[in-house]
């Protein structure tokens, strides 16, 4: 049996040439076409090759120029949005601030150095005469006597960050910060140290830093002066950082957008590929030598390249010779009744019948399996070359009912 699918590929082929003769003008059916015409078959004139000018090919066929034009087309352009740069404004911020001081880093303590309990009292003693002159407003003097008391006990936390408040109060911020560092590397819960670099930070404008540290201090001993540094930080401190979410949203909602279209430009130019392939593929199988429309190839299953070769000549003269075995209602030899001279029933003299559906023998099994085996064709060709060959071929079973079959199918109307 002739393949399912390769038969219902047929039957469709079929239905297209009779609801559209015009598909058997197209160039790459002319094997078929020649074929139709030596069986005298009678085509419509739309069947027929028209004047190159004016002829249309069932098969649209892109131009090299077409093909070129789509392709400077380039990649589909998904519409870019002009984003607006994103300009930063000032935040309204309240308290004064000092210029940084740049003066050369303060004389620091050698933490190698052995503490004795002599150099301990010592460093109390020098401790003791800073504390004077910062109650003199003697600042200068003051930085002497703690840089000697450090210098005496440079393991104490507490004189480095005694130290860092009269930086604060000569309004050197740099040097307090300083100092605060060294006394939290000694005691990290130097309260004191987080007060004196949280109160130099707000100097130089660190709103943020400067509340970390004040709240820090505040939770390890708490006095009126960190709460009243804190209330002029805080909302400062708050400001910047609803200035900086803001933005930090508006860029990242910038490069969402800038995200999707990127995501849109790869689908579209996806969806360009796929549809630019599909119609090469389609455009490829068009073209194909010998194709039929809608992918039929241009020979049947197992034989009959382009067609039956040589067709059937100025039909079968005289009939069928000595009747088929086992044959055609009232078999003569000679002819078939009711037949014209030289031809079969219904037939023109000396062809093949004017009005064979041809359809009956493409939708037949049985004959569409039969042009698969190799010795009824070869038997079928013999024919077809000299009809008189036909009594040779009359004792063989297996070819012998297929040529009468076929008679039949060219019986003509009853």
């Amino acid at each position: 049996m002739m393949d399912a699918t390769k038969l219902e590929e047929l039957k469709q082929f079929i239905e297209q040439c009779k609801s559209n003769p015009s598909i058997l003008a197209d160039p790459s059916l002319s094997f078929f076409h020649d074929y139709l015409e030596s069986l005298g078959a009678k085509l419509p004139a739309s069947a027929h090759k028209h004047d190159d000018s004016k002829s249309k090919s069932y098969v649209v066929e892109e131009s090299d120029e077409e093909m070129e034009k789509e392709e400077s087309q380039g990649e589909p352009e998904v519409e870019e949005e002009e984003e607006e740069e994103i300009i930063e404004s000032d935040v309204e911020l309240e308290g004064e601030t000092v210029e940084p001081d740049n003066d050369p880093p303060q004389k620091m303590g050698d933490p190698s150095v052995e503490v004795t309990e002599e150099s301990r009292d010592a460093s109390q003693e020098a401790k003791a005469k800073a504390m004077e002159a910062i109650s003199e407003g003697k600042l200068e003097e003051a930085i002497e006597q703690l840089t000697e008391a450090i210098s005496l006990n440079p393991t104490s936390a507490i004189m480095y960050a005694t130290r860092a408040t009269v930086y604060i109060k000569m309004k050197r911020p740099n040097a307090a910060i300083r100092d605060a560092n060294a006394a939290l590397e000694i005691n990290l819960d130097s309260a004191k140290g987080y007060k004196s670099r949280g109160m130099a930070r707000a100097m130089l404008g660190q709103w943020e830093d400067a509340a970390k540290d004040l709240h820090l201090a505040s939770k390890l001993d708490y006095d009126e002066e960190i709460s009243a540094v804190l209330k002029k930080v805080e909302p400062n401190a708050h400001r910047i950082e609803e200035h900086r979410r803001k933005y930090e949203r508006l860029h990242k909602e910038r490069e969402d957008r800038k995200a999707e279209r990127e995501r849109q430009r790869r689908r579209a130019k996806a969806q360009a590929e796929y549809e630019k392939a599909k119609k090469q593929e389609q455009s490829s199988s068009s073209r194909k030598p010998g194709g039929m429309p809608s992918g039929f190839p241009g020979r049947f299953p197992g034989g009959m390249p382009g067609g039956m070769p040589g067709g059937m000549p100025g039909g079968m003269p005289g009939g069928m010779p000595g009747g088929m075995p086992g044959g055609m209602p009232g078999g003569m030899p000679g002819g078939m009744p009711g037949g014209m001279p030289g031809g079969f029933p219904g037939a023109m003299p000396g062809g093949m019948p004017g009005n064979v559906d041809f359809s009956k023998i493409l939708n037949d099994p049985e004959l569409m399996a039969a042009f698969s085996d190799p010795e009824i064709m070869a038997a079928l060709q013999d024919v077809m070359t000299n009809p008189a060959n036909l009594a040779k071929h009359q004792g063989n079973p297996k070819v012998a009912p297929i040529i009468a079959k076929m008679m039949g199918k060219f019986a003509g109307p009853k």
